[in-house]
């Protein structure tokens, strides 16, 4: 099992203001997440596209394996109940 099957990863490029409202919004909700920067990281970049329609749709997040393009922070915590609940601040 590798890291990212028991995590949240939030693939990101700069400049993304979708990423950035993301990201914010998660800021107090106590989330551990990893951040992959898809301008910066081919494989991440590939990922992305493979999930979204062959576009570069960020922010992609996966929880637990499960991709998830542009969610919002209440799609976003529904999943982490759902599929790794454990990440969740008690």
């Amino acid at each position: 099992m590798s890291e990212e099957d028991d995590s949240v990863v939030m693939y990101w490029r700069p400049g993304c203001a979708f990423c950035m409202n993301l990201r914010l919004s998660l800021l107090f909700s106590r989330l551990r997440y990893t951040k992959r920067n898809i301008r910066h990281d081919k494989d991440a970049a590939a990922f992305v596209r493979s999930v979204a329609d062959g576009n570069e749709t960020v922010p992609t997040v996966t929880v637990a394996g499960h991709a998830m393009v542009n969610p919002s922070k209440r799609q976003l915590l529904d999943a982490v109940r759902e599929y790794a609940p454990h990440l969740l601040a008690s």
